[in-house]
């Protein structure tokens, strides 16, 4: 926040000499320290934004008195799309600062494929009024490839134009590693933009010699291993391991292994895209810390993932333990194990309701952005002279899929949906009013067996993607998306049943968090209403039109063979 007091240099040294009072003293808890794994009764002592002493005895203008309790370094997410949160930025802040993460690693190119650097800016700006420290990266694949139609284009020049912001790291994950690759002159240009600043890896089921000349190009970490054999041949060849737990991506169970008092020093913790839903029924970078050690991982490491061992990923020197010149990003809990934050500071400053409320908010942008054709039944058709069918295979909890093969029959020159085999109609709508693109195709794992759901949360071009087993839901559903400006829709017989509006480039909604988890536990019920047995169908759904995730995908242009980085004809 513009309005917090940093540190002053004198002040702070004379604060932690004790030659002055401090301005907040900390009294009584006890310090996980990072370095040794030890408890260590003592005070606290802040100056301004910055913690100035840490283990003896000190006096301040304000003394907490947190006898009783753990005192442990703010939480750090480093990967992350507060857009997939479905809220605005400063509702994000207050959904889930309270919960200890005070830095969130971001990267804004959902609203970035939409509107291209006029989202940026947005966050950006946003970055500078909230409690939490938000870092923006820079959207480096947008759109994320060349089979899609999404709101904008940012090459290397664009990028120029909005870095060196204050909450600039560098290059966000670079999903295009076929690029890498094949030293396409583009991706090199933003590569080389960025040399010797930090660059964000996406580089799912990489390796050999392939996953070798990804790392080659000084692309420093990676979210998208999905096992422990993946996850250990990039922590092998330098890469920081991101170890992600999302609102569909669940990959924490299956590399929990792998973190340990040793590893801990490479590996860290992030979200990707989490919803508050799931925030509110498990928690955030809370719940992984709990769940990690519940598994058997030592609090030492855990602690450390999710906040000094990130700080150094990402180059932010100034934060990541409780010690002296350290930013007071402070989490005071109930014990190690059960992560219960009573207390939360951020650059010194108290995370209160007040202090909520005395952020200056800015005005949303990218209102009325879903410009989509009007579509009918006759839409949905899919055309085709061979039965044998490239299906989407869901894996869930996971955003890989598989590529299936069915036999599909050809009635009245139309390959229907199936319910009894669980093939749902999959549709993908343009609606950035560029071309009007329709493309069908078949996925299998939603357990339809009526109506149709629809969304503009689409993976990263965010058109329209409906998926249903009846052609005038499907319509009805689709439809709507340009009336409520974007946002997800559950319909059956002809009725809306459920739906969120989310007015802010299709993506976010301008309501509380509150009222998003609350529409959020509607439209889940609505789902299975329609037979749906996945847990979380509607991130489920956006996940399976982003081309650079193995291993089928659609887009508006059509089936994507990700393997073969082609359009199926």
């Amino acid at each position: 926040m513009n309005d917090v007091k940093t540190s002053n240099l004198e002040t702070r040294i004379a604060q932690a000499k004790g030659d002055e009072i401090a301005d907040i003293v900390l009294k009584g808890g006890r310090i996980f320290d990072l370095m040794t794994g030890e408890l260590i009764t003592g005070d606290v002592a802040i100056c301004g934004d910055r913690i100035a002493g840490v283990f003896e005895t000190y006096t301040g203008k304000q003394e907490i008195d947190v006898t009783g309790q753990i005192l442990v370094p703010g939480f750090i997410d480093t990967h992350l799309h507060i857009e997939s949160s479905l809220v605005t930025p400063f509702e994000f802040d207050r959904c889930v600062t309270p919960r200890g993460v005070t830095t969130a690693i971001c990267d804004p190119h959902e609203i970035a494929n939409v509107i291209g650097l006029d989202g940026i800016r947005y966050f950006q700006e946003a970055s500078e009024h909230t409690l939490m420290d938000i870092r923006v990266q820079l959207s480096s694949c947008v759109p994320s490839t060349h089979m899609e139609t999404a709101g904008a284009e940012l090459l290397a020049d664009d990028l120029k134009q909005v870095m060196g912001h204050p909450s600039s790291i560098g290059l966000a994950e670079f999903m295009n590693y076929p690029g890498v690759m094949l030293r396409d002159p583009q991706a090199m240009a933003k590569i080389k933009l960025f040399e010797d600043q930090h660059i964000d890896g996406h580089c799912p089921q990489l390796s050999g010699r392939d996953l070798n000349a990804y790392i080659a190009a000084g692309i420093r970490t990676e979210h998208e291993a999905t096992t422990f054999e993946e996850a250990r041949e990039k922590l092998r060849k330098g890469m920081r391991v991101l170890i992600r737990e999302g609102s569909v991506s669940k990959d924490m169970h299956a590399l929990q292994p792998l973190l340990t008092d040793i590893t801990s020093a490479y590996m860290c913790l992030c979200t990707d895209d989490r919803n508050p839903l799931d925030i509110g029924e498990h928690g955030h970078l809370d719940y992984m810390i709990r769940t990690l050690i519940a598994l058997g991982c030592s609090p030492l490491a855990v602690y450390r993932a999710a906040s000094l061992s990130a700080a150094e990923a990402f180059g932010l020197k100034d934060r990541g333990m409780i010690a002296p010149s350290k930013r007071a990003d402070i989490v005071v809990i109930d014990n190690l194990e059960n992560c219960n934050a009573s207390k939360v500071f951020c650059g010194g400053v108290e995370v209160t309701h007040k202090n909520f409320e005395a952020r200056l908010e800015i005005a949303p942008v990218a209102r009325n952005s879903v410009q989509a054709p009007r579509v009918s039944a006759q839409s949905f058709r899919t055309t085709g002279n061979r039965e044998e069918t490239d299906v989407i295979g869901i894996l869930e909890g996971k955003i890989i899929t598989e590529h299936l093969h069915e036999v599909i029959p050809i009635e009245d020159g139309d390959k229907k949906p199936d319910p009894k085999r669980d093939l749902t109609r999959i549709t993908v709508i343009e609606r950035h009013g560029k071309n009007g693109n329709i493309a069908s195709g078949f996925v299998k794992g939603f357990g339809l067996q009526a109506g149709a759901i629809a969304s503009t949360v689409c993976h990263d071009h965010h058109n329209i993607a409906c998926v249903g087993v009846d052609y005038d839901d499907m319509a009805l559903a689709a439809n709507r998306m340009s009336e409520i400006e974007g946002g997800f829709v559950v319909v059956k017989d002809g009725q809306i049943l459920a739906e969120l509006a989310l007015p802010v480039a299709g993506l976010m909604s301008l309501e509380p968090f509150e009222v998003v988890r609350d529409t959020l536990v509607d439209l889940r019920a609505a789902a299975k209403t329609l037979g749906v047995t996945l847990e979380e169908p509607f991130l489920q759904l956006a996940f399976l039109a982003l081309p650079v995730i193995p291993a089928l995908k659609i887009t508006d242009r059509g089936m994507v063979d990700v393997h073969k980085f082609e359009i199926i004809s």
